[in-house]
C-alpha cells in the first residue's frame, strides 16, 4: 500500500489519511470559515462570453458599498 507522504506532504498528506465522512465536516468547517469572511458563492461574471450583461445586475456587498474600507482617515 502507498502512504500519503510517499506522493504528497504536509496538510495533503493528513487530508488523505482522514475518511471520506471526515474530509466531508472538515470541509463544511472550511466553507462556514471562507462564508465567514465575506467569501462568496455568487460566480464571477465572465466577460468573454457572449452572453455577458454588463447592463445586469451584480450581487452586492451586505452593506452597500464595495468592500473596500478606508483604514486611515488622516496623517500618521
Amino acid at each position: 500500500m502507498i502512504a500519503p507522504e510517499d506522493i504528497v506532504e504536509g496538510e495533503w498528506a493528513d487530508w488523505y489519511r482522514l475518511t471520506p465522512q471526515e474530509r466531508w465536516r472538515e470541509s463544511e468547517r472550511l466553507w462556514l470559515v471562507y462564508l465567514s469572511l465575506g467569501g462568496t458563492l455568487d460566480p464571477e461574471p465572465d466577460t468573454q462570453s457572449p452572453f455577458f450583461d454588463p447592463s445586469a445586475p451584480s450581487a452586492v456587498a451586505a452593506d452597500g458599498w464595495t468592500g473596500v474600507r478606508v483604514l486611515r482617515r488622516g496623517g500618521v
